[in-house]
C-alpha cells in the first residue's frame, strides 16, 4: 500500500507539472496563408482536403490555427483582395506565419499570375510585416504536383518558383520548409499508381460530389493532406522551432 501511495503521488505530481508547463506557455496563433493545397474546403468539395485542415490536430491547447488560405490565390491576388489585411492586423508577438504560394503565381495563363520579381517582393512583404510584430515567418515551397514521365520518374513542376522561395528564405534568413522537395520524394517512392491514393482520383459514381468522376493531380484527398501536414510538422521538429514543442502529448495509461 505504501508503494502504491508513493506511485500515485508521483503520478499526480507529473500530471500537475505537465499542466503547469502547458499553462506557462503563452497561447499563440499560427496563421496559414496560401492557396488551395493548404486551404479549408467546403463540404461540396470533399474528399478534396487542404493540408492545413489536419494540421490543426497536431498541437496542444496553447496553439490556435487560423487558416486564411484560399483556393486560386496567388501572392498578388491575396494582397489585392485584402485577404492579407486581417492577418496583418491581428497577428501578435509570439505568433507564427506560414506562407505557401506558388501554384497560381507561376502560371502565365491564369489571372492570378505573378511575375518572378513581384512574387519575391510579395513574399518579402509578408516576412517584413510579420517581423515588425515579432511574429515568426516560415516560408513553404509549393507542394509537388503528381506528374510522371513515361519512365515513371516524377517531373518537377515548380522549379522556378520553388527556387525563388528558397532564395528569399536564404536572403531574409527565414525558416524554410521545402514541401516541394519532400513531397516529390514521397510521390517518387510511391510511384505513378500508388501516388494516386493521395490525390482526388474518383471513378464515375464513386462520390456524390463528383458524379462524373475526377482525376486531379494537384489537390489532395484526406490521406494526401495528412501526409503533407506530417511532412510540415516533421520539418518543424527537425529545425527545432519552438512551435514543435507544443505538439499534442500522448496520454500515458
Amino acid at each position: 500500500m505504501k508503494f502504491k501511495a508513493i506511485f500515485l503521488f508521483l503520478a499526480l505530481g507529473c500530471l500537475g507539472l505537465t499542466s503547469f508547463l502547458n499553462q506557462a506557455k503563452p497561447p499563440i496563433t499560427v496563421y496559414l496563408i496560401g492557396d488551395s493545397t493548404m486551404s479549408v474546403k467546403e463540404t461540396k468539395a470533399f474528399p478534396e482536403t487542404g493540408w492545413g485542415m489536419p494540421f490543426v490536430y497536431f498541437f496542444d491547447n496553447t496553439v490556435k490555427i487560423e487558416n486564411h488560405a484560399k483556393n486560386g490565390r496567388s501572392t498578388r491576388t491575396f494582397l489585392e483582395e485584402n485577404l492579407w489585411q486581417p492577418v496583418a492586423t491581428h497577428m501578435k508577438a509570439g505568433d507564427y506565419l506560414f506562407i505557401q504560394f506558388g501554384h497560381n503565381d507561376e502560371v502565365p495563363t491564369k489571372k492570378s499570375y505573378t511575375s518572378e520579381a513581384a512574387y519575391q517582393a510579395n513574399l518579402e512583404r509578408f516576412i517584413s510585416e510579420a517581423r515588425k510584430k515579432n511574429v515568426t515567418p516560415v516560408l513553404i515551397t509549393p507542394a509537388a504536383r503528381r506528374k510522371f514521365d513515361a519512365a515513371g520518374k516524377l517531373e518537377e513542376t515548380h522549379a522556378v518558383y520553388s527556387g525563388l522561395v528558397r532564395s528569399v528564405a536564404q536572403k531574409q534568413k527565414v525558416a524554410l520548409i521545402d514541401l516541394d522537395r519532400k513531397s516529390q520524394e514521397l510521390l517518387q517512392k510511391l510511384g505513378p499508381e500508388s501516388s494516386k491514393l493521395l490525390f482526388v482520383y474518383l471513378q464515375p459514381g464513386q462520390h456524390p460530389n463528383y458524379p462524373q468522376g475526377k482525376e486531379d493531380d494537384t489537390h489532395f484527398n484526406e490521406l494526401g493532406a495528412r501526409e503533407m501536414a506530417q511532412i510540415v510538422f516533421a520539418e518543424l521538429k527537425a529545425q527545432k522551432l519552438e512551435l514543435a514543442d507544443r505538439m499534442v502529448k500522448p496520454q500515458v495509461k
